[in-house]
């Protein structure tokens, strides 16, 4: 699967519209992003790696895709910025960090090409470890883009996977405008403020077009 030039060059001039809730359908920008995916050989490459080893509920989420797509509107290389890919599988049925263990070991030996930048974590066990690690309780999911909706901000809020058929599917449980109109907006639902600030003030530095919604700002 791959995207031409033109498809990418006509994302790239679209996105303030597609950014624009009024102007652009959901459906319009969800296949934007799938075209965007389609130029980016390493997102491809994990999504293929990841269904092949039939791992339960797996998403490629986050900054890898949505930074990568940043990457290609705004004329950046494919991987500018990126620190690592945040690979998430849902396994209810063992919650031990062995079991965890074997799937990170199993996930970094398929991608030995993206040795140190790919991280694996089960999603049912994040409840187990989050509160000792952020000082805040967080709630036992039921699948893996669950997680999404607990994202310090709104606009990471993005996931990726690839069928047995090659068709990509996307989950964005806030739609995708901001990620097209390269706006940060925050998600309360967890006492997030300070991932957000921290994160923000790094995303703007590597893509100066970002417009951050603060904290206690509204979300105009």
């Amino acid at each position: 699967m791959s995207a031409s030039l033109s498809c990418l060059d006509d994302v790239s001039r679209d996105r303030l519209r597609l950014g624009d809730p009024a102007r652009a359908s959901e459906d319009e920008r969800r296949r934007a992003l799938v075209r965007l995916i389609g130029a980016m050989p390493v997102v491809l490459q994990i999504l293929e790696t990841i269904r092949d080893l039939r791992l339960p509920d797996a998403w490629l989420v986050s900054g890898g895709i949505y930074q990568n797509a940043w990457n290609l509107m705004t004329g950046k290389p494919v991987g500018h910025g990126i620190k690592d890919y945040d690979v998430t599988y849902f396994d209810g049925g063992d919650l031990s960090y062995d079991a965890e263990d074997r799937v990170i070991r199993a996930v970094a030996g398929a991608l030995p090409a993206l040795s140190g930048m790919i991280e694996t974590r089960n999603q049912a066990r994040v409840h187990l470890w989050y509160p000792e690690r952020f000082g805040s309780a967080y709630p036992r999911l039921t699948c893996s883009t669950e997680a999404l909706t607990l994202y310090a901000s709104k606009t990471h809020a993005v996931a990726a996977r690839m069928t047995a058929g090659n068709k990509i599917e996307i989950a964005a449980p806030f739609g995708l405008a901001t990620l097209f109109a390269m706006r940060l907006v925050p998600n309360r639902v967890l006492d997030t403020a300070k991932t957000h600030a921290e994160k923000s003030a790094r995303l703007k530095r590597l893509w100066p077009e970002l417009q951050v919604i603060g904290w206690d700002d509204a979300e105009a």
